[in-house]
């Protein structure tokens, strides 16, 4: 798998089956080479007109399973909270 194929795949989180959104990015570590976690945009401002403010940085590790279409992962409530970063 390209890295260009995670761009626009849609993250779904198991536990709540809730759409987190789509990938926009990621980070990886220079010296491995391995992917160390996802960029997923948060929701947008005021129908989308002025941006977003903010992201989720979904680690690696809790993504459960990779699809054609979709990433499924798995993040608790407080998990999700804690993943978000505020602009």
């Amino acid at each position: 798998m390209r890295l260009c194929d995670f761009k626009d795949k849609q993250v779904i989180n198991l536990c709540d089956c809730c759409v987190i959104g789509c990938v926009s990015d990621i980070i990886f570590n220079e010296c491995t080479g391995k992917i160390t976690d996802i960029i997923v945009p948060g929701p947008a401002r005021l129908c989308g007109i002025f941006g977003r403010d903010s992201e989720y940085i979904i680690p690696w590790n809790h993504i459960c399973q990779i699809g054609p279409d979709i990433i499924l992962v798995k993040l608790t409530h407080e998990e999700a909270k804690a993943h978000k970063v505020i602009f």
